[in-house]
């Protein structure tokens, strides 16, 4: 009789725990098995700068971790796991993919789903070339927005000429900025064209002409297309530009000229200034003559022409020579005469300045300059 009675206690016993949910225990597993196709959703956050990167954001309800397969890219960099509430970044070239996301809840089980990705990436913007000349050498800065590829270059000096890849970085403004350099041969008119790429099928183009010059020197004529006139600059209230000759006859018949005018009431030492160094300028060697000598024009006599020579390689400073206008309305012929300075042989110059009447302010004066060139005429005339 005592051994049925345990029996039956066991029994009980076992009834009741298993009958019985524990306080504060959720004993429901059903759970587990939650996640699937239907509540496993990827989502794409697809960036607009042509960079290529999309975040993929994986959710699942009842998920423990997402497998994701990029659907490009090799080894480890083909996928990647997420675990639930986080993203992953992967970068794409310009096409269309096929991205695998496998689900797993915590009992294990996998739902494997596929979605279909597509980037099409945009032409660049705000396409920008700055051109700056040294020589026959062109430097060009380049910048564009979304030129996640970089740029094409033609320099327009070739015959089915290949484009010149460069590669650029990106700024902290989010432009893509690089630069390029290219040497001529010879001087001309160029058509540069810049391709900005975006790494896709997009691209964005511009062109321009550029003009590269020949090294600016003596004799000055104005009349050379690829000679740069402008160079240097003026001081003190004058105005310098190359105009039409407006007296052609007598010693000048030349199409172009140099016109200098000292306005009314600039200083008593305006005046212009031309570099003549290298790369863009051939420096004036007193071996090649110690005599300048130039067509004037002025429409009044007794002022001087003043003209120096600046820069120099060797000691002695700048030097300068002062010649009166001797005729008024008419071309006249000007001799400025360095011999007599006791320049030494050898010295080069490095910029030259042409200033109009010191003695006083400006006054309106306009005079015209032309055929500016060094001579050693007379050593040749003794010589024959």
């Amino acid at each position: 009789m005592k051994n049925i009675k345990l029996i039956l206690g066991l029994f009980l016993a076992v009834f009741v725990l298993n009958s019985c949910e524990i306080d504060g225990i959720n004993t429901d597993t059903s759970y587990i098995n939650s996640a699937s196709s239907a509540n496993s959703n990827k989502i794409f956050d697809i960036s607009t700068d042509n960079s290529g990167a999309v975040k993929i954001t994986p959710v699942g309800e009842g998920a423990s971790k997402f497998l994701v397969a990029f659907g490009h890219g090799t080894g480890i960099n083909a996928s990647a796991l997420v675990l639930p509430g986080n993203s992953v970044t992967h970068n794409y070239p310009e096409g269309s993919y096929n991205v695998t996301i496998t689900t797993y809840d915590l009992a294990g089980k996998e739902t494997v789903n596929t979605y279909p990705l597509k980037l099409t990436y945009v032409a660049p913007t705000d396409l920008k070339v700055t051109p700056d000349l040294s020589g026959y050498k062109l430097n060009l800065g380049l910048s564009a927005k979304k030129a996640m590829g970089g740029f094409l270059v033609y320099f327009g000096d070739k015959t089915n000429e290949v484009g010149t890849p460069v590669a650029g970085t990106v700024n902290s403004a989010g432009e893509v900025t690089a630069t390029v350099s290219h040497t001529y041969a010879t001087s001309g008119n160029f058509t540069v064209k810049v391709v900005a790429l975006s790494g896709g099928a997009a691209q964005a183009t511009t062109s321009q002409v550029v003009k590269i010059y020949d090294p600016y020197k003596l004799p000055v004529t104005f009349e050379n297309e690829f000679q740069n006139y402008n160079q240097g600059g003026v001081f003190g209230g004058v105005d310098a530009a190359i105009v039409d000759n407006p007296f052609s006859g007598g010693l000048n018949t030349t199409a172009k000229v140099w016109k200098f005018t000292k306005g009314a009431g600039a200083e008593s030492w305006a005046g212009t200034w031309t570099p003549m160094s290298a790369p863009n300028s051939v420096p004036i060697n007193i071996d090649n003559g110690s005599k300048f000598v130039m067509l004037v024009y002025a429409t009044e006599t007794g002022k001087a022409l003043h003209f120096q020579l600046e820069k120099p390689s060797t000691g002695g400073g700048n030097k300068a020579i002062d010649v009166n206008i001797p005729v008024a309305n008419q071309w006249v012929e000007l001799t400025f005469d360095f011999s007599t300075l006791g320049i030494p042989a050898g010295t080069t110059f490095g910029q030259y300045v042409f200033q109009y009447n010191l003695a006083g302010s400006g006054t309106g004066e306009v005079i015209y300059i032309d055929n500016i060139r060094q001579t050693n005429w007379l050593k040749l005339w003794i010589i024959n």
